[in-house]
């Protein structure tokens, strides 16, 4: 059996998935990766299903002795991953082995990086999910985030066949930026602001502060007018719901939010753009751009087709490189794998 030991936790690391569904009627907090589309892709490189659960790590990656073998990816935030010290790629399946570290330098871009595992994280699951939802102390290892010295199993299996690194072509990669835009649907409550306010909505950038979490993003920046008050009768609350309460800064809510509210919620941001947010850090810059329930469900197809042609992708390099033979070459005292194609190229 493979064994993560987790020898620094870094800044914020928890086991995540794609959330706990049906259960916000009892108040449970869905939880899940803040940046759905690297977990999920970060998954896909190793050969599990999309919605197993990865390592979120934000800011500070953590170090993982590795006891046995495993194969890994890391996605998302670029916070230059390293196996023995050595820088890894990104948005690749790497080979690890027994006695290895993976560690994490500066961040250069984005805030969360996944790290999925061929066969997945042995915790059980909560109401159907393996995510940690902190506050609740919910799923996840013991509920809550890892700490020096957990010992994380890797599920045992035979059938992942995850066993060559697969590298992402770039067109499927994102970029992170400094400042962005994100598309929103507008309402619930857009008629409780007055046109002054939705205008200042649109055409002002906004930064994020320092009160920015798995919870909910608030925002600094022109203030949005309400025409009476912020104040509604609670109702549910989804992830990317933008609320404004009276004092009429914008908060975005994430992951871990709770599942009413008692404030007027000006829009909402669209499935795909709310990877966008979940990779933002404090100081990084927000506009909000308006678009139709319409246009939203057109991107969020062109979303999921995305998966597909990932799948594919990867599948259709997997059977390149079975199909390739492969030789083990040594210099200055290290072991490469290479195909003939690539001692060809030499």
């Amino acid at each position: 059996m493979t064994i993560m030991k987790i020898l620094s936790p870094g800044m914020y690391t928890t086991i995540q998935d794609e959330g706990r569904y049906n259960y916000q009627k009892s108040g449970m907090s869905v939880a899940g990766a803040m940046d759905q589309f690297s977990l999920r892709v970060a998954n896909i490189l190793v050969g599990n299903s999309d919605g197993e659960a990865c390592l979120e790590a934000t800011l500070m990656g953590p170090e993982i002795k590795f006891q046995g073998e495993a194969m890994i990816a890391v996605t998302g935030a670029n916070l230059v991953p390293m196996i023995n010290n050595v820088a890894i790629d990104m948005w690749c399946g790497v080979k690890v082995s027994d006695g290895d570290v993976l560690s994490f330098g500066t961040a250069k871009s984005g805030c969360r990086s996944y790290i999925s595992i061929a066969n997945g994280i042995d915790v059980p699951e909560v109401m159907g999910s393996k995510s940690t939802y902190v506050k609740g102390k919910v799923g996840g290892f013991e509920g809550r985030i890892l700490k020096n010295g957990d010992e994380i199993k890797i599920v045992n299996s035979v059938e992942n066949k995850a066993t060559r690194s697969i590298k992402l072509p770039t067109k499927f990669i994102p970029s992170y930026k400094k400042d962005n835009t994100v598309r929103v649907v507008m309402g619930p409550q857009d008629d409780y602001f007055t046109e002054e306010g939705i205008n200042t909505f649109f055409n002002f950038p906004y930064e994020v502060t320092n009160e920015a979490d798995r919870m909910g993003y608030r925002l600094s920046g022109s203030k949005i007018a309400h025409k009476i008050g912020a104040d509604i009768i609670s109702d549910g609350i989804t992830m990317g719901s933008v609320q404004v309460p009276g004092h009429g800064a914008p908060i975005i809510m994430m992951a871990d939010r709770q599942t009413t509210g008692g404030y007027t919620k000006i829009a909402t941001v669209i499935s795909s753009d709310i990877n966008i947010v979940g990779q933002l850090k404090p100081g990084d810059s927000v506009r909000f751009k308006s678009i139709d329930i319409m246009e939203a469900h057109k991107i969020y197809r062109k979303y999921m087709k995305d998966f597909n042609d990932i799948r594919e992708c990867v599948a259709k390099l997997c059977s390149t490189t079975i199909n390739t033979k492969i030789y083990k070459v040594r210099v200055n005292n290290k072991e490469f794998e290479v195909s003939i194609e690539e001692i060809k190229m030499l």
